[in-house]
């Protein structure tokens, strides 16, 4: 395939940052291109598995205290959120309509069918507060807060909001090889929320690397990115 026809698919105006990295290097950009797609094919992996450890871990605290169907029961009337906003409860009502319609409720699908913005709203204020300011416990690990950092409920609201952000742009296939605004072959932001997934693992008391096994190849995809960038500008 030519370049020319490579870029009728993909996109001259998606393609225009790698060519830039690459100095104009047709060759390279495809590689850089190809390479960065594995990148966040992995990425992928690795987001995928914490979002479905900490909505298990999310699941279990609350259920221990709630009963095992509280998210579906959460949004009627007397439920921990029904006097939330509708824009805040709308992913959780509209999930159990449509399972309902479909003979597929019950509280494990309620579970697996919430986004990931869900899980992160559980540590928002007043849903931290509904589900009996219990959540922290579902990481044990994590450190002592001190004067000058608290790890409270904001911090990790914080933490997975930067989560939720990489899983939308690996969603919309935004390249993670530049920062936002670069168009220098640039890993810092990608590793820099890979470690902050692994940390959150980590804190979690969760081995991630026994749970990847030999799916996780991101530190290797990193070095043949970091090998292509130094030979961009030899």
């Amino acid at each position: 395939m030519t370049y020319k026809q490579f870029e009728n698919i993909v996109s001259a105006r998606r393609m225009e940052r790698y060519l830039i990295a690459c100095h104009g290097d047709t060759k390279q950009a495809r590689r850089l291109y190809r390479i960065n797609m594995r990148l966040a094919c992995e990425m992928f992996i690795v987001v995928s598995g914490f979002e479905i450890a900490l909505r298990n871990a999310i699941h279990n605290k609350v259920s221990t205290r709630l009963g095992d169907n509280w998210l579906g029961q959460s949004v009627k009337k007397g439920g921990i959120f029904y006097s939330l906003p509708p824009k805040a409860k709308r992913n959780i009502v509209s999930t159990a309509k449509k399972l309902k319609i479909n003979n597929k409720y019950d509280a494990d699908q309620m579970v697996a069918s919430m986004e990931f913005g869900t899980w992160k709203y559980m540590f928002s204020k007043i849903q931290y507060e509904a589900t009996g300011q219990c959540l922290l416990k579902i990481f044990p690990n994590k450190p002592k807060s001190s004067k000058t950092q608290q790890y409270d409920r904001k911090y990790f609201f914080n933490e997975l909001d930067h989560v939720n952000s990489l899983r939308n742009r690996l969603a919309h296939h935004e390249p993670i090889c530049f920062t936002h605004y670069n168009d220098e072959v640039d890993l810092s932001y990608a590793k820099s929320e890979y470690d902050r997934i692994t940390k959150l693992f980590v804190w979690m008391g969760i081995d991630h690397k026994s749970l990847y096994k030999d799916t996780n190849k991101v530190q290797t995809i990193f070095t043949q990115i970091d090998k292509l960038f130094q030979y961009n500008h030899e």
